[in-house]
């Protein structure tokens, strides 16, 4: 699907949504709201645990790797190359 049609298709869909909110009895266009709000704070949390997971992520691999590039090198590319039967 390309770019355009993606866009097409979500202004379809928000317009579909918009349609039946507004259908919606004042307390439960409220409700839809709430559970938007909900989903929206869900997001936020999600990213910032992602965020927080690639720190950690980072730091061990630097701390793991702190002062190896220092030291020589012992392998070839020899020693590396896998054997194909």
């Amino acid at each position: 699907m390309g770019a355009s049609r993606a866009i097409e298709n979500k202004a379809h869909t928000i317009r579909i949504i918009v349609d039946h909110l507004e259908s919606f009895p004042d307390v439960a266009q409220l409700e839809v709201l709430d559970f938007v709000e909900f989903l929206q704070t869900r997001k936020l949390q999600y990213e910032e645990r992602r965020a927080d997971d690639k720190s950690w992520c980072n730091f061990s691999l630097a701390s793991a790797m702190k002062g190896m590039e220092d030291e020589d090198t012992t392998y070839t590319s020899t020693d590396i190359i896998e054997l194909r039967i």
